[in-house]
């Protein structure tokens, strides 16, 4: 059995590596990605500027939208962007960029910084300020040192490490023709020659690093690890309470079968059944919390809740817990309810039962010492799936509560097209779901002796 759990856990990381190659290519392929909703984002602001009469201009240049490819990836083929995700391969970080072209009155102190516009040009480190004079032979970059001293940039002990490459204008016409999937012939035909600061660092998932948001501009992992908390304070609390009242009352059900204790509580799982948490949270919204204003409309906690007491803090929270705890418990519920009934049902139906009874082994103990045992089997086995669900949230019931869960996220991520987002979330989720299908294996085993994993 250890071999079959130390194969399986081995397994994962290759399992992984395959769910996460597919989701990044959908989500490369899938048209309006993140470069899409910048330029509609830019068009929006356009057209609201010029209806007011605003002075914003209108859409991105082509320098902004290469600028935001080489940003995200989005300038390299797919397999080499996600081994680049995966930190498999360097990345290239960009210090600064700038078209062959001469710099009007730009100066520093005395005299005229470009000589010679054709083959100069100036580049400005973003990180302090300092001025690089990059020179090119026909397109070979030849040098670049700082404008206020003769030290070369590989000389320099805190950029130690920066290149440089020329960007043609035939390089930039296929770039604008694979983004557009035009001919390379439509190309606007304004481009100049440019060069590209960078250095290579290895910034993937390997090193602890999912990206940054595209739609919230902070590291993806902050992002996660701050609704991690909300995630597992609404994720516990379902699951407890949905296993502490369904197992107990499918029991109650399996042995009162037919009884008026039974229907009245199948009419209540059936209603559980038909009604989705989101709806029914939208339901007890409007009528609970809008028009009898018994409970919050949205949030976790109250605006002044860090000037609460200790108790004060506690029913604030559980005030604002009750109406989303209900829409999470309520399907869960229903299906927990009635597949312990059915499993119990079933196997006190079985010879081994009778058996038991007819040896003088009273009703109780039958129920509890045998056939409990193997009825509750079936459900073991889904039980490690219960870190997925206690982590992911509920997108839907987040969104109608305004919660800042990890299913919030989920959902913000896919309206913003936040590709890094989109696949640090897939990827903890994966990952969850993987280790939880062994953890449900283990339970098995655990309850059921006579299983044997070869």
């Amino acid at each position: 059995m250890r071999e079959y759990f130390i194969r399986r856990f081995l397994l994962i990381p290759p399992t992984l590596l395959g769910v996460t190659l597919i989701v990044f290519a959908i989500t490369r392929l899938v048209p309006g990605g993140p470069i899409e909703h910048f330029l509609e984002e830019a068009q929006k602001a356009s057209e609201g500027a010029s209806s007011s009469g605003g002075q914003m201009p209108g859409g991105m240049n082509e320098e902004q939208i290469e600028k935001l490819e080489e940003e995200y990836g989005y300038d390299k083929p797919i397999f080499i962007s996600y081994l680049q995700w995966l930190g498999v391969l360097p990345r290239e970080r960009f210090i600064s960029k700038a078209d062959f072209r001469p710099v009007g009155g730009d100066k520093i102190g005395t005299g005229d910084l470009i000589k010679d516009p054709e083959n100069e040009v100036l580049l400005v480190l973003k990180n302090d300020g300092r001025q690089v004079m990059v020179r090119r032979e026909e397109k070979e970059i030849k040098g670049a040192v700082f404008v206020s001293s003769d030290m070369t940039l590989s000389e320099d002990t805190d950029l130690g490490g920066w290149q440089f490459r020329i960007e043609t204008v035939d390089d930039r016409k296929k770039r604008w023709a694979d983004r557009n999937k035009e001919p390379v012939d439509k190309a606007p035909q304004n481009y100049d020659d440019r060069v590209v600061g960078y250095k290579r660092t290895y910034a993937g998932i390997l090193q602890g690093r999912l990206g940054v948001s595209t739609e919230f501009g902070d590291p993806v992992w902050s992002l996660i690890k701050d609704r991690i908390p909300i995630a597992l304070y609404f994720g516990i609390l379902t699951a407890l309470i949905t296993y502490g009242i369904s197992l107990p009352l499918g029991i109650l059900k399996a042995i009162k079968h037919r009884s008026a204790v039974d229907n009245l509580t199948s009419v209540l799982i059936f209603i559980g059944y038909a009604i989705p948490g989101f709806a029914l949270g939208a339901v007890m919204l409007i009528y609970l919390g809008a028009r009898g204003g018994w409970f919050p409309l949205f949030g976790l906690t109250s605006t002044d809740f860090s000037q609460m007491n200790f108790f004060e803090q506690v029913k604030d929270l559980a005030h604002h817990t009750v109406l989303p705890l209900t829409c999470y418990v309520i399907g869960g519920f229903a299906w927990l309810t009635m597949m312990m009934k059915n499993n119990l049902m079933e196997n006190l139906a079985t010879d081994y039962v009778r058996t038991a009874v007819a040896k003088g082994v009273s009703f109780r103990s039958a129920v509890f010492k045998h056939a409990f045992r193997n009825s509750i089997i079936p459900i073991a086995s889904t039980m490690g799936q219960l870190i997925t669900m206690i982590v992911g949230g509920s997108i839907l019931i987040e969104s109608v509560f305004d919660i800042q869960g990890f299913g919030l996220l989920q959902y913000q991520a896919l309206l913003g097209r936040d590709q890094t987002v989109i696949m640090g979330t897939l990827t903890i989720a994966a990952a969850l779901l993987l280790i939880g299908n062994v953890l449900s294996d283990i339970i098995v085993a655990i309850i059921d002796p006579r299983v044997k994993f070869n």
